[in-house]
């Protein structure tokens, strides 16, 4: 899992997500702003932007990458059954992952391909999405993207390697998609380096032990 960013109170994402708000009350542009400024942010439309490390980790998000898991929330603000087929992503017709997209989900709708990245829409347990995504990805690594509902589950059936977490320390949500109530409880499992960033972020690096 890479630059998956938290809020102090360790929320991916707000309550009441809608078309208009992919991460509920909460503010993206709070949230990211430690990676929107950095020179290799890939929305970037004028030259400049922070190098170092929140630099470093923002050109790494697609490094070895071969495939992605993200959960339903992540893909769309649709519930239950798919009403139609013409939603396809808040990223519009370039997204981008750049790689096969696994997105969980109890309902199930044909895959699709915009651009150079293909959405399967699966079900199944972790363990049985993972394998679909690894073979995939053709001997590259598989990013966990979220959200953090779909984190926890793989962190439950311990599949998960490495995480990158960065800290929002100026961002508290209160409610909503929670990751952790603090990082200490992956302690157990992981290695874990706490990085402050001169942007004021924090990043929390993890490797299992």
């Amino acid at each position: 899992m890479q630059n998956f960013n938290v809020s102090s109170d360790g929320f991916g994402a707000g309550e009441h997500q809608s078309l208009e708000r992919p991460f509920g009350h909460a503010d993206p542009g709070q949230m990211f702003a430690w990676a929107g400024a950095t020179a290799s942010w890939p929305n970037r439309t004028e030259p400049g932007g922070s190098r170092g490390l929140d630099d470093y980790l923002t050109r790494d998000f697609t490094n070895n990458i071969g495939a992605e898991i993200m959960g339903r929330n992540k893909f769309g603000p649709q519930r239950g059954p798919w009403q139609d087929y013409e939603w396809k992503g808040w990223w519009g017709d370039e997204p981008p992952f750049h790689t096969p997209v696994f997105v969980m989900t109890h309902h199930e709708r044909p895959s699709f391909t915009l651009s150079d990245t293909t959405f399967h829409f699966v079900g199944g347990d972790p363990a049985e999405v993972l394998e679909q995504a690894r073979r995939a990805a053709q001997g590259k690594d598989v990013r966990l993207g979220g959200g953090a509902t779909v984190i926890r589950q793989f962190l439950d059936a311990d599949l998960v390697d490495t995480l990158h977490v960065t800290v929002s320390p100026g961002v508290k949500l209160g409610s909503g998609s929670r990751l952790w109530e603090s990082p200490e409880e992956l302690f157990d499992r992981f290695h874990c380096d706490v990085v402050p960033s001169p942007s004021g972020v924090t990043h929390h690096l993890f490797w299992r032990k």
